[in-house]
């Protein structure tokens, strides 16, 4: 990500914090180039086990044109799927974590490797998220398909 797409990314994302001005000085010199950010305000985040979340984001790609923004941590062990606020609160599904109001996560300043949590698929600064119907059938797609290659 370069140029505007990146500046209208850290726009977007910052505009969620109680200071955004102060939050994007702060991201900008942070040497782990990772800020706490507040969830619940724009988007709310479903984070699966990757396991699961990459065959999901595999699926996703194939029936649209853009998903949101999606985090994988160090390892990826987790992904994060940038969906509307409010979903975390209606989200039942086992095994699937979310952050949602009152709830703060690390996210990576756009366009920066850290080595640690980074952007799978970074925002792009116009608040495209992943419609959480979509996901939730392309995750049950990905796990049929994970138990097809098992032989479950």
């Amino acid at each position: 990500m370069t140029g505007s797409g990146a500046e209208a990314a850290v726009e977007w994302l910052v505009a969620v914090a109680p200071d955004p001005e102060a939050c994007r000085w702060e991201w900008e010199r942070n040497p782990l180039g990772v800020a706490l950010l507040p969830a619940g305000k724009q988007w709310d985040v479903l984070i699966l086990p990757g396991e699961l979340g990459y065959p999901t984001l595999d699926v996703l790609t194939r029936v649209v044109d853009r998903t949101g923004p999606v985090l994988a941590d160090f390892g990826d062990a987790r992904m994060g799927f940038f969906v509307p606020a409010g979903t975390a609160a209606r989200w039942l599904g086992t095994g699937v974590r979310s952050a949602g109001r009152g709830t703060w996560i690390v996210v990576p300043y756009p366009g920066r490797s850290n080595g640690g949590v980074r952007w799978l698929v970074p925002p792009d600064g116009s608040g495209t998220l992943t419609d959480p119907g979509l996901l939730e059938l392309a995750m049950h797609e990905a796990a049929a398909q994970l138990g097809r290659a098992t032989g479950e």
